[in-house]
């Protein structure tokens, strides 16, 4: 028996089918080599996958469930592939969001067919999960706002034609609004990339933004409004990040597994030691439970289940599945041995993609602080 809908079934087999054929085979370079991998962006838009999660005027399935094992299939190969498509959709999702006609008329069809590339930035070098507590101002300047201050880890910024940030309109600690701001803008400098220790061909620089003049139609959503309907669709898409996971992991067993079996030690197969057989039987069980949770929490949003609810849903399973991606590829890499920790093993980027996603999206210990409050609250209890 699967939970996974029909529509969800026929995308996983395609996506499977071309994972394995044509992305696979560049997996390792792009790691090794932290370059942007524009071949696999253009592979993404040919199969059209850049809309699954929204709805069928974009040419969408409107299907969060379809988008997390899109992300699960292509992260089983490649984390880096599978990242690409997050990168699209979140300036997408926010967009869709609190964006006005206008606004969703100009950029949504050209980030659905890859024609357009955005950033979303809200990560300060003083504020990464304190969202609150961020210094860029955006000062009323005549028609439009002046924008200044900075950022880091804004990621696809140097490959983007606009990134979606935030940036504080008042004095008040939660006055906070995002604006489309054109990469190009005057004002606006892109940092170098960062040289990080995983998902490492999606660039990620910091921003410098100095008097940035934007007109008034590029805030997202009302004054004192945007903002929050921004962050809601970004936790409508939180499993998501648990699909990342669930696929790195599953990659990480399939490299082990195939490992031990062709290993033998003392006379005989490592796949006849009973350590090593609860080891991958662990790790199975791990991945299963970990699929569960987020698929349930896609199915919740899909079915239009909403508020605290499906928060605590897509929590849970963000927390559970990035967690126990990092033990799998932790248990991977020992399974490996010492082939494990060569840098020329593919077991090496799934540990280091793996811890990655424990930071990303709201931190671990973030998303913990949010099931603790929901439960004392009455959410899932």
């Amino acid at each position: 028996m699967t939970m996974l809908t029909p529509d969800a079934i026929e995308t996983r087999d395609l996506i499977r089918r071309v994972a394995m054929e044509r992305v696979a085979p560049r997996a390792a370079a792009i790691d090794r080599t932290g370059d942007y991998p524009q071949d696999m962006f253009d592979l993404l838009r040919e199969i059209g996958v850049f809309t699954l999660p929204f709805p069928a005027e974009y040419d969408g399935r409107d299907s969060l469930l379809a988008a997390c094992v899109a992300t699960e299939e292509f992260g089983r190969v490649c984390y880096n592939t599978a990242y690409l498509l997050v990168v699209q959709w979140t300036p997408f999702g926010a967009i869709m969001a609190a964006g006005d006609a206008g606004q969703r008329a100009r950029y949504l069809p050209g980030l659905a067919t890859g024609d357009l590339r955005a950033a979303f930035s809200i990560t300060e070098p003083q504020s990464g999960s304190d969202v609150a507590g961020i210094r860029t101002r955006a000062r009323r300047d005549g028609a439009g706002y002046r924008i200044s201050g900075q950022k880091i880890w804004c990621t696809n910024a140097a490959v983007a034609d606009f990134i979606v940030l935030a940036a504080k309109t008042g004095d008040e600690r939660g006055a906070i609004n995002f604006f489309i701001v054109p990469a190009d803008a005057p004002g606006l400098t892109i940092g170098r990339k960062e040289d990080k220790l995983g998902a490492r061909g999606v660039p990620s620089s910091p921003l410098f933004l100095e008097d940035v003049i934007v007109p008034a139609d590029a805030m997202l959503g009302a004054e004192g409004k945007g903002f929050r309907q921004v962050m809601e669709a970004l936790a409508l898409s939180r499993p998501i990040i648990g699909a990342r996971a669930v696929g790195l992991a599953q990659g990480a067993l399939d490299h082990a597994l195939a490992f031990v079996r062709e290993r033998e030690a003392f006379g005989q197969p490592l796949t006849n030691f009973q350590g090593l057989r609860w080891m991958l039987a662990d790790m199975t069980i791990q991945i299963e439970a970990a699929r569960g949770l987020v698929y349930r929490a896609a199915a919740m949003t899909d079915a239009g289940v909403r508020g605290k609810e499906l928060a605590q849903a897509a929590a849970i399973a963000k927390t559970f599945a990035s967690d126990m991606a990092m033990k799998v590829a932790t248990d991977a890499v020992q399974l490996f041995g010492a082939t494990g920790i060569s840098n020329d093993a593919p077991i090496n980027r799934y540990f280091r993609d793996a811890k990655v996603v424990q930071i990303i999206e709201g931190s671990n210990q973030i998303q913990r602080n949010v099931i603790a409050k929901n439960l004392i609250d009455g959410v899932g209890s």
